[in-house]
Formats: structure tokens, C-alpha cells, sequence
């Protein structure tokens, strides 16, 4: 069981003043403590990961420069030592540094933020949930062509005291719950995949059990075992520039990829370049570069009510904030961290997160989220004269400057004159970032919106997996190419 962070408030004073002593420019000290329990099913076979971890980073700036150490040894024997090691990397760092790091102003904060949980996900037992993603694999297997069926459920907890020589102490719990399923049909070298609520495990949100129990994937399995057969025999999706539109849950991937990566901080500035790459959204086209059509609004909101990017502050301590990205189509905002936005003579906007306690925070997504339109469903379908419905993430692939994308769903329908015509497979899309969000012409209304939580964005040297959300509806373009690839 996780202690809970504010137990270490002794230990956070003699953290910080360890660091005063040593008269650091400025100094960071988190304490994290982390549990959760993954389950996954496959062909009724379920394996069970349990973790539970505690620990402490100290993050330092000398001579403007980083230095950072951590330890699980929380005691004040263990913080005495990461406290000088931190110290002694930052001296030695700053010998090589060519630029040295400045900070913007933040006013330090003492506060708490905690998830909203209506049932505690830790009073459902291992065996319920076990039992209950089993049933849904038996639902999903309507005939001897589904060869496998996988069900997901994930309950994760994690409690943060951040404390700053500046005078910063806050403390954070989130608790997040979600999962998935998904089936597989094959027959005679053709294979297919159909998930729900989305692909790569499903759903995920702060909260607690409630939000598992209303993905009701058990009313969907049979459904989705269906799909997966009936996508053996689809047609082939055309190869063809057409209209597209695009699922609330695929724009997910296509906000992610397009526009949450691109318009980190520090991979505009190069720092990540070696690794995950650069972006084209440079500073000289703030507030002047036409990324979209005018209907494009996406905003970073670690606001958001129950988002995997949703928090009441970073690990820098700033204030969570909404802030457009992307204003009326024109770049206008990045995430970014104090170092960063101070280059540009601007305040962060609060996107430094770490993978728990043994990782310097670096730039993550929050929930970068695509405002609503105007748009039902139903009338942007019969509003569509020619074209593709696509749904769900299958593949994805995207240049180092987030430029040049290709993404693959896992089920397609053929639109034509405004009615929802027969079942494609195999679709795959493909796109120059700014020119694909140009295109855009309907985006659907906050009825259909959804903030989707993704739990596996990979990022930074030593990796580290962020946990993000992204809001969206489903969104038309036009001029698209699709169809690409052979079968």
C-alpha cells in the first residue's frame, strides 16, 4: 500500500534545506509514490502485473546548469546523498554548458489536487475483474473464425509532494481506471482486428470504478466479435483522393501525432532530436502560421475534468492551464516547460511531467484537445456526397518533423450520397500535416466529443511513458488520399 505523500512532509524539510545550504539557484524535490494492478485476458488465460514503487527525485540548477539524482531510499540517510550527488552533477555539468538554463518567474504555490472517485477501484476484487473480461472474451467469440479474443483493465494510483526552494508545496493524488477488448478473426491468410472501446487496451480516465463498469464492454462484445469476422469478406478500401471522415477515437491519434508532439517546446528548440525528433511548428510561425482552416481550435487543457493529462499542477510546480495550440487555424501556443518558454520570453505553460520519481521531468502532453463544431453526425454523413468513414487506430507512422503522416484504422464504411453504404477493410490514409488540417471543413458538435485517455506516449533519454488524454469529434476532410499500401 502507498503511503500517502504527505506523510513526508519531515523529510521534504530536510530535502530543501540541504539544498539551501548548498546554495543552489534552484532546487526541486518530488516524492512519488506509485501502485497499480494491469490485467489481461487472452483466450481465457489472464496475466496479472502488479507494482508498487516509493520513492524521491532532487532536481538542482548550479551555475546554470541541471543536475539530478533519485533514490527509493527515502529516509534522510538516502535523501542526503541524492541531495549532493544532484549538487555535484550540476557543477560538473556546467563545465561543458554552453548556454545556461534561466527559468521564467512562477509564483510558488501551496495546494492539493486529487481525482474525483466515486466507487474506489481497490474495493473490486482481482478475481471480479478477472471473471468480467473472461465473460466478454466468451461474447466476442461468435464463431470458429475469431481465433483470439483479449480483454484489458488497468486501476492505477499514483501520490506526489512537490516541494521547491522557492517555497512550492503541493500535494497530488490520481487515481485512474479503464480497459478494453478486442477480437481477432482469421481465415485463410487474411486477419483482421476489431476493438472497443478503442485499440491498444481501450479507455482510460481518473476516476473510479464507475468509469470502468460504463465502458459496458460486456453489451459491446458481441458486437465487436462480429465486426471482426464481417471484415474478412469487406471490400478492399480505393485507392482514391476523397473526402475522409475520421472517428472521435482515431482523431485521437491524429491530434497526438499532428499537433501534441510537434508543439512540445523542447522538441521545436532540438533538445529531442536525437531520439524522437524535431518539429516544423518553429517559433518565427507563432502566431502567423496557418496550420488549419479557420474550424480549428486545439487547446492544451490540464483542466479538463478527468483527463490522464489532468492535474492541478506539473512537476515544476506550475498551475494547470487551458491555452490554444492552435487558434482559428494559426499556431499561437506551445507546451513548455520554465527553461523553455523563458527562451522565448514568455511563461510556461506547465507541461513538465515525469515518469515517477527516478526521471527529471521533461515536456509531455497534457490533454490536447480538439474543440467541438457545430456538426450532428447524421447530417455530416448526409452532407457527404462521396467518401470514406473511418474508425479506430490500426497503425500509424509520421516523420521526424511531424510533417508526413500514414495512418491505418481498423474498419472503414464507403459513403455515398449521404448515406453510410457498405463495410472496407484495410484503410489507410495519408497527409502533409498542414495541408490535411487545412482541408478541414466539419467538425462534429460536444455531443459526440469524448476525452480519450492514452497510457503509453513514449518520449526522452532514459524513456519515460506518459499517460495524456486527448478530447475530440468526429471530424470531415477533404482532398485525402486513401487507399495506399497493397493486400
Amino acid at each position: 500500500m502507498v503511503v500517502h505523500m504527505l506523510q513526508h512532509d519531515v523529510e521534504m524539510d530536510y530535502a530543501l534545506k540541504i539544498l539551501e545550504k548548498a546554495k543552489v539557484e534552484y532546487g526541486d524535490v518530488r516524492f512519488v509514490g506509485r501502485k497499480s494492478e494491469r490485467i489481461s485476458t487472452k483466450n481465457g488465460v489472464p496475466a496479472i502485473s502488479i507494482s508498487d514503487s516509493i520513492g524521491v527525485g532532487i532536481r538542482v540548477l548550479v551555475n546554470g546548469a541541471w543536475g539530478f539524482a533519485s533514490t527509493n531510499d527515502t529516509s534522510k540517510k538516502g535523501i542526503k546523498r541524492i541531495a549532493e550527488l544532484a549538487v555535484r552533477t550540476a557543477k560538473a555539468s556546467a563545465l561543458t554548458t554552453k548556454e545556461k538554463v534561466v527559468l521564467s518567474p512562477e509564483e510558488p504555490a501551496i495546494d492539493k489536487y486529487e481525482s474525483t472517485v466515486k466507487k474506489d477501484p481497490w474495493n473490486v476484487s482481482t478475481e471480479e475483474r478477472v471473471n468480467y473480461l473472461i465473460d466478454c472474451e466468451k461474447r466476442m467469440r461468435i464463431s470458429d473464425r475469431i481465433k483470439l479474443t483479449m480483454g484489458h483493465s488497468e486501476v492505477w494510483e499514483e501520490n506526489k509532494l512537490f516541494g521547491s526552494t522557492e517555497g512550492a508545496r503541493i500535494s497530488q493524488r490520481f487515481v485512474e481506471t479503464g480497459g478494453g477488448i478486442a477480437a481477432i478473426a482469421i481465415e485463410t491468410g487474411e486477419m483482421q482486428t476489431r476493438s472497443y472501446p478503442t485499440s491498444f487496451g481501450g479507455d482510460y480516465r481518473q476516476g473510479g470504478h464507475e468509469f470502468f463498469e460504463g465502458l459496458k464492454l460486456l453489451e459491446n462484445a458481441e458486437r465487436v466479435g462480429k465486426e471482426a469476422e464481417q471484415l474478412l469478406h469487406a471490400s478492399q478500401c480505393p485507392s482514391e483522393v476523397t473526402t475522409i471522415i475520421i472517428s472521435s477515437d482515431q482523431m485521437v491519434l491524429q491530434v497526438h501525432e499532428s499537433c501534441g508532439h510537434p508543439s512540445e517546446l523542447d522538441r521545436v528548440f532540438g533538445y529531442e532530436a536525437s531520439y524522437a525528433g524535431t518539429s516544423f511548428m518553429t517559433p518565427e510561425k507563432l502566431n502567423k502560421f496557418r496550420y488549419g482552416s479557420d474550424l480549428v481550435n486545439i487547446v492544451g487543457d490540464a483542466t479538463a475534468p478527468g483527463g490522464l493529462g489532468t492535474f492541478g499542477y506539473d512537476d515544476e510546480g506550475v498551475k494547470a492551464q487551458q491555452f490554444h495550440i492552435i487558434k482559428n487555424g494559426i499556431i499561437s501556443g506551445y507546451l513548455s516547460s520554465r527553461e523553455t518558454a523563458a527562451k522565448l520570453g514568455q511563461r510556461s505553460t506547465g507541461a513538465m511531467r515525469a515518469d515517477n520519481y527516478n526521471r527529471m521531468p521533461i515536456i509531455r502532453m497534457t490533454n490536447i484537445n480538439l474543440l467541438p463544431g457545430n456538426w450532428k453526425f447524421e447530417e455530416l454523413i448526409k452532407d457527404t456526397k462521396k467518401g470514406i468513414y473511418v474508425e479506430t487506430n490500426k497503425s500509424w507512422s509520421i516523420d521526424d518533423r511531424r510533417l508526413n503522416f500514414q495512418f491505418g484504422t481498423e474498419i472503414g464504411y464507403r459513403i455515398e450520397n449521404g448515406e453510410m453504404k457498405e463495410m472496407l477493410k484495410n484503410c489507410v490514409y495519408t497527409g502533409i500535416t498542414y495541408e490535411f488540417w487545412r482541408s478541414c471543413d466539419a467538425i462534429c458538435s460536444e455531443e459526440y466529443w469524448h476525452l480519450w485517455g492514452l497510457r503509453n506516449c513514449g518520449k526522452g533519454e532514459p524513456g519515460q511513458v506518459m499517460r495524456v488524454g486527448h478530447g475530440t469529434s468526429p471530424t470531415r476532410f477533404n482532398n485525402v488520399r486513401v487507399g495506399v499500401g497493397k493486400w
